[in-house]
């Protein structure tokens, strides 16, 4: 019966370490570049829910669960970067607008990959 050495079994797990080591950066980059990509269009998609309901109705929500209720939105925004649909700045309308919520920014800390902190985008 002939079987593998042990030469040629470290051999192999040699080859497959290297190819891991080299995929693996590629892979992190891709995942964090396609986060940053679902951040700022659930950012884009919910501002002009944001605008839709202060055109229909005159006013901004008094929070984000309102546009839901209203179906505005199908489901609050996720924020990919922290994993989470709670963890949201939110800005108020300049007075005299009535509302709470006028525009939103991610609470997630760090830059982008385009060098500007999350919260700013």
């Amino acid at each position: 019966m002939r079987g593998f050495t042990l030469i040629e079994l470290l051999v192999v797990l040699a080859i497959v370490a290297l190819l891991s080591a080299l995929a693996m950066p590629r892979y992190t980059q891709y995942v964090e570049r396609h986060r940053e990509a679902v951040l700022a269009e659930n950012l884009r998609l919910t501002r002009d829910a944001l605008e839709q309901f202060h055109a229909d109705r005159g006013r901004y929500p008094d929070s984000l669960d309102e546009l839901v209720l209203r179906r505005y939105l199908k489901s609050l925004p996720f924020d990919p970067i922290l994993e989470s649909n709670r963890h949201w700045h939110l800005s108020e309308p300049h007075p005299p607008t009535e509302g709470k919520v006028a525009d939103l920014h991610s609470a997630a800390p760090g830059l982008g990959r385009n060098g500007r902190p999350f919260g700013s985008w």
